[in-house]
């Protein structure tokens, strides 16, 4: 058998070969193969980039007919230029790391978030970012208070407008309620609450950002006494006590069209 190449066999007895390499103390699969040639092939290729200078070999000059996974191509790279190896696509830089879900999307994160990217794989699915765990499919952009029902410029933003750069300085949370909308009016500022039926319904304007949270989560509550069977997401406010949130939840005013709204 040829180096760094082994012999292997599927359920169905079908034949097949795996190539992998060692490189300071890591070993690494490279992937499986039809043929030895082909595996064989692959592991000379892991070794040229290892051995290689980024002038020769870098992220950037990934061959189209590779015999090696993007993947595994970042993988191998980012360990021959920072002499750590990551199963995930990473590649570190000095104070942010970049994760190539492939040649043309890259993420960008803080340093902080590297155990965590290290260790759980990036998919993407539609315009939906997500990473697993426990059987679970979790929201990547939940990660950074960025609600499911979020939108974009309405409900965050990316500072630099790059949606792909995930460091924590480049986020900005601007509401983060359900059905809460924030504008000046006469030099002050007005938290409006809106709920969704058959067209947004005005639910009322209030000081605080709070307030407009509670009153979403009172009239949902109102039209699901009224027969109402959407399922409306619930505000988790942070910051209040039980107590403080149900005098509050007492005390704030829902309109008219909500307390009369007559479920079909």
């Amino acid at each position: 058998m040829l180096p760094g190449v082994y012999y292997a066999k599927k359920k169905s007895g079908e034949p097949y070969y795996r190539a992998s390499i060692t490189f300071k103390g890591n070993h690494i699969s490279l992937g499986s193969y039809d043929t030895e040639t082909k595996a064989s092939s692959a592991y000379k290729l892991a070794g040229e980039v290892l051995y290689s200078t980024p002038d020769i070999w870098n992220i950037d000059n990934y061959p189209s007919s590779c015999l090696l996974s993007f993947d595994k191509w970042v993988v191998l790279i980012n360990l021959r230029d920072n002499g750590i190896y990551f199963k995930n696509p990473i590649y570190l830089k000095k104070s942010y790391f970049l994760y190539y879900l492939d040649k043309d999307l890259i993420l960008k994160f803080d340093v902080d978030d590297l155990f965590y990217y290290a260790r759980h794989k990036i998919s993407m699915r539609g315009q939906h970012l997500y990473t697993s765990e426990y059987g679970m499919q979790i929201n990547l952009r939940s990660r950074y208070g960025i609600k499911n029902y979020a939108v974009e410029g309405r409900d965050y933003r990316f500072i630099n407008g790059d949606n792909t750069d995930f460091r924590y300085s480049n986020i900005e949370i601007i509401n983060p309620y359900h059905g809460v909308s924030k504008y000046i009016k006469n030099n002050k500022t007005i938290y409006e609450a809106k709920i969704h039926l058959n067209g947004d319904y005005i639910i009322g304007r209030y000081d605080t950002e709070e307030e407009a949270a509670i009153a979403y989560n009172k009239a949902a509550q109102i039209l699901k006494n009224k027969g109402v069977s959407k399922n409306f997401p619930e505000n988790y406010v942070e910051g209040i006590d039980e107590i403080t949130y149900a005098a509050l939840y007492q005390r704030i005013r829902i309109s008219k069209k909500i307390l009369n709204y007559m479920s079909s």
